[in-house]
């Protein structure tokens, strides 16, 4: 009976977690260290005296605001997403476990300086103290983090994970169960195709006030990232969008300078044709005409199911070039990349402390960037761009668009390109610079590199449609500000169907007789589409035409080949696949998009904003949508059609209605100068909790594309604070 009001009086948290008392009292006398002042949008602005109560700081009040997605981040990079969505999900870690091996990530952490073993330090000590605060907080799977965490994942991108063009099909069908069957994989064309991010950078000699101005607008599924602030008496001052769970500012800015990076096609993973040999109860593979011994580890994936956790083991093979994970048409094909370096993690931290633009070319020597290229401004007046960073130097004789020979030395990376040798570009003379994901050799109009200078490897990157668009928004303007430079960003133009629409407009008029029946159906859209000025908004019924029909054209255009020695990218296939259309492949999707719309909405005559709409309803992490259920028109569109403010929208099970998943979500325009000017914008809200009244308060805002006013300053940031404490007394 005793012990049974003992447990009933203890406080909650002595049992929920199994944390030392030694480390409780460490985290507590570290958090008086540390204030978390969050301002009237819910903005945590972290306040420390040393840079790693900055990073403690940072954790604790992300975990504050959604510690799920902090979670599952890294569940994920462990491999251990099945243990929480089950069965289906064993592949997805087996590939997870073949290309970043913890055991890499515990070594590099074991040989960190010791300033980065600190910081990482302070990420698992943010996490752990709010989990023995928070004790009602269930983990799905981590109870605990750990201090080599960071090590797993070093680069911030949502696409930081390269596989070259292997799959979670193509392990499967190499490792899975004899009986599983051949798979294919096809990429989705019914529905838009997500991409990328926009970085656009501007000139002192082309700004109103003479100061260089950067525009940071990341394309992510929403609540990808929130908005910081970090502070310390070590001389950090950053703001800008961090991913859950890492401890650095991904794209943002410091008082000196700012980074926008967007995703990049840069040819930095390759794959390899392994000649597999059977040897006595093992394999070889052919290494210059001798025989290499094939490793096998074997790699276990736990996951859940009904009657509890089981496992699965795979003997999992590897060449010196990685490890092998397909089978196509009898060859073996391993992959070499780099998909976690400690290099790369040092680079993201001390890029948010450089102060111009030598210090920040130092942390690009590092060359630990994997996956991103990268927009720059300075309160100096200098702009730049650099295309990739971390690529392998190779034979540029060879097609390193597909497997190379693996038997060979001669296929061998010959080091890495120093940054000097990449694609980039410095204060270009027409005094603007953007990326969208797109070819480098637009970046800055007539004033690009040129893409005879570089191996086809460092730029395989095509032009698209939002890369068409910004060159030609970016040239209109000479005396930009903020808000000219927002307005920039938003330019509502769908350049695809300036393409499009006049094959559509040609065909219908050539085609279609007014006797003939079709006539009478297509008439009415056809005029609607002819009129039309390529801009969307809420209440365009042409808009939602085009994009109902264009979804319709994509497969259609994905399979056009592009001749006449252009590039074979997205503008290049849309324009081949609009001189070349049959009036079968232009009407039949647009009479099929006019029964669609008059089958679920009654009519045709539909207004974008009426069925393109951003609802939060839910914290899950994969969103959930209901029609019945308040929603916000929005009158965006998506990057696919080459509109710079993208938002990706498509219709969810149970609902008719489009709704946004994907797109614009952290973005920001900064102007350097003897002080930070900054204006933000996030989408939905700060926190993901609907309980806060940070959850969707930036909702209005978003769907319209009006921005806040960034509290970078201690003044303004007090002038504003909604709530200041310290971490554990909230």
């Amino acid at each position: 009976m005793r012990l049974l009001l003992f447990l009933l009086c203890c406080p909650l948290f002595l049992f929920s977690q199994n944390f030392s008392k030694e480390e409780i009292n460490r985290w507590s006398r570290q958090a008086d260290d540390v204030t978390i002042m969050r301002d009237n949008y819910g903005v945590p602005h972290i306040y420390g005296k040393t840079d790693a109560d900055a990073v403690f700081g940072l954790l604790y009040a992300q975990c504050e605001d959604d510690f799920k997605r902090v979670e599952m981040n890294y569940i994920e990079k462990l491999g251990r997403t099945a243990e929480v969505k089950g069965e289906s999900a064993i592949y997805d870690d087996l590939l997870l476990k073949m290309i970043i091996d913890s055991s890499d990530a515990i070594r590099d952490y074991r040989n960190a300086p010791a300033w980065l073993k600190t910081l990482c330090i302070a990420f698992a000590d943010g996490i752990n103290f709010y989990l023995y605060k928070h004790p009602g907080v269930k983990p799905a799977l981590l109870k605990r983090f750990q201090p080599w965490y960071p090590l797993l994942w070093t680069d911030g991108s949502i696409g930081a994970i390269k596989t070259a063009d292997l799959t979670v099909n193509d392990l499967k069908n190499l490792y899975g169960e004899a009986n599983a069957g051949p798979l294919t994989f096809e990429p989705k064309v019914d529905e838009e195709i997500l991409t990328g991010s926009n970085g656009f950078a501007f000139a002192p000699s082309i700004t109103e006030n003479n100061h260089s101005i950067l525009y940071i607008n990341p394309h992510v599924t929403f609540y990808f990232r929130p908005e910081v602030h970090m502070v310390s008496e070590e001389g950090l001052n950053v703001y800008g969008a961090v991913t859950w769970g890492q401890f650095f500012i991904y794209q943002g800015f410091n008082e000196h300078c700012g980074w926008m990076h967007t995703s990049s096609y840069v040819d930095a993973t390759d794959t390899y044709i392994e000649k597999i040999n059977p040897a006595g109860k093992g394999f070889t593979y052919t290494y210059n005409n001798a025989e290499r011994p094939v490793q096998i580890r074997k790699i276990t994936v736990r996951y859940s199911t009904l009657m509890g956790v089981q496992s699965k083991t795979v003997n999992a093979m590897f060449t010196h070039h990685g490890p092998i994970m397909a089978k196509r048409n009898g060859q073996y094909l391993s992959l070499r990349a780099d998909n976690r370096i400690m290099n790369g993690l040092i680079q993201c931290w001390q890029r948010t402390k450089a102060t111009n633009i030598a210090e920040f070319k130092k942390t690009l020597d590092l060359l630990g960037n994997i996956s991103n290229n990268t927009v720059y401004a300075d309160a100096d007046g200098n702009i730049g761009y650099w295309h990739g960073n971390r690529i392998p130097e190779r034979d540029p004789k060879l097609d390193w668009t597909k497997a190379v020979d693996g038997s060979t030395s001669a296929t061998e990376w010959k080091g890495l390109h120093n940054v000097n040798e990449t694609v980039h570009l410095i204060n270009p003379p027409n005094g603007w610079l953007q990326n969208c994901n797109s070819t480098p050799f637009t970046v800055a109009g007539a004033n690009s590199p040129k893409r005879a200078d570089y191996p086809a490897y460092m730029a395989p990157d095509g032009e698209n449609f939002r890369g068409v668009n910004a060159v030609r928004v970016l040239a209109s303007e000479k005396k930009y500000t903020i808000d000219k430079v927002i307005k920039a960003g938003y330019d509502p133009t769908l350049s695809a169907f300036e393409v499009l629409v006049p094959a559509l407009i040609k065909t219908f008029e050539k085609n279609v007789k007014y006797s003939d029946s079709l006539y009478a159906y297509l008439i009415g859209p056809v005029s609607v589409l002819k009129y039309w000025d390529y801009k969307s908004n809420e209440n365009s019924i042409a808009t939602t035409l085009a994009i109902e029909w264009g979804q319709k054209l994509l497969p259609a255009i994905f399979r056009t080949k592009v001749v006449d020695d252009e590039e074979d990218d997205q503008v290049n296939r849309a324009k081949q696949f609009a001189s070349a259309a049959t009036a079968k492949e232009l009407l039949d999707p647009l009479l099929l998009t006019v029964a669609d719309l008059e089958k679920k909405f009654g009519r045709w005559q539909v207004p974008w904003g009426k069925i393109n709409r951003f609802q939060r309803i839910s914290s899950d992490i994969d969103s959930k949508f209901d029609d019945t259920k308040p929603s916000i028109p929005v009158g965006f569109a998506s990057s696919t059609w080459g509109q710079l403010p993208s938002y990706s929208s498509r219709p969810f099970p149970g609902t008719v209605k489009r709704y946004g998943n994907d797109g614009n979500s952290f973005i920001c325009a900064v102007e350097f100068g003897p002080k930070i000017k900054a204006k933000s914008l996030l989408a939905g809200g700060e926190s993901g909790d609907p309980a806060s009244p940070h959850f969707f308060d930036q909702s209005e805002m978003y769907s319209k594309g009006k921005f806040k006013d960034v509290y970078f300053y201690k003044e303004d940031v007090q002038m504003h604070t909604e709530k200041g404490y310290h971490p554990g007394e909230e």
